[in-house]
């Protein structure tokens, strides 16, 4: 398999697999999330050693190992993004399967169970942008920057969980730009720039600045991601506010 065919098929088995472990009926709410945690980080684990046994891993469910930061290839997961949301049952949560290359994000896999879909990072065909343009935020606590710049386009803010799914949502065409200011590590952003960057998004730090992977600190706090065009409005929205409330 190529390094895209696995990190699609890892993504949507251990999706499947924690479909499965939601119809059992074993486990509800936090348990329910901690358990899909474990089970979708063993299985990832176990098909990498399998599959590409030389490359290095990066997990939120595992613990850090510093020798990664020699490898050229590093794998960055995370089994389950939103685990809350996962534990609620709703279908805004996500598996990632990334690759870095030298630190940069070249392959990619979001899996949205809940959804049926699995995106990868491939040419893909863009939705039209509407009149209004909408902001995905957090459901539970939307950044400051993201409601600002929201306001400063005259955009609408639509709340969503996990941070894969709201990232898809932009190649899905249920929002324009995904602004986040809130704190992430690279496991959580990972395979979602992948995937926008390959399908022809912006994707970068709030800042403008690229992403750059397999760092010692693997903490990565802001994202973007956005059509293109829409970058510098998007940019110059977030500058003006930092310089306002600086």
């Amino acid at each position: 398999m190529t390094d895209l065919e696995l990190a699609k098929q890892i993504a949507a088995t251990a999706g499947k697999l924690l479909l499965e472990l939601q119809a059992s009926g074993l486990f509800a709410e936090k348990a329910l999330g901690k358990a899909g945690d474990r089970v979708a980080n063993a299985f990832i684990m176990e098909a990498l050693k399998q599959q590409r046994p030389d490359d290095a891993v990066l997990s939120e469910e595992e613990k850090d190992n510093g020798a990664r930061l020699a490898a050229s290839r590093v794998w960055i997961v995370d089994p389950l993004d939103g685990t809350r949301e996962y534990g609620e049952r709703r279908t805004d949560w996500a598996v990632h399967v990334a690759l870095a290359i030298d630190g940069k994000p070249e392959v990619g896999a979001v899996a949205l169970p809940g959804l049926g879909l699995t995106l990868c990072s491939e040419p893909q065909t863009l939705p039209p942008v509407p009149e209004k343009l909408r902001v995905l935020v957090s459901r539970t606590r939307p950044a400051k920057e993201a409601v600002a710049v929201a306001e400063a386009l005259g955009a609408e803010l639509v709340p969503m969980g996990s941070a894969g799914a709201k990232a898809m949502e932009v190649l899905r065409g249920g929002a324009e730009i995904y602004l986040h200011t809130g704190g992430q590590y690279e496991w959580d952003n990972c395979a979602p720039a992948a995937v926008a960057l390959k399908a022809g998004l912006h994707a970068s730090r709030a800042d403008g600045s690229p992403l750059v992977y397999n760092n010692a600190n693997p903490y990565l706090p802001d994202l973007l991601i956005c059509q293109k065009h829409l970058a510098p409005r998007v940019l110059e929205a977030l500058a003006e506010y930092s310089a306002a409330v600086a």
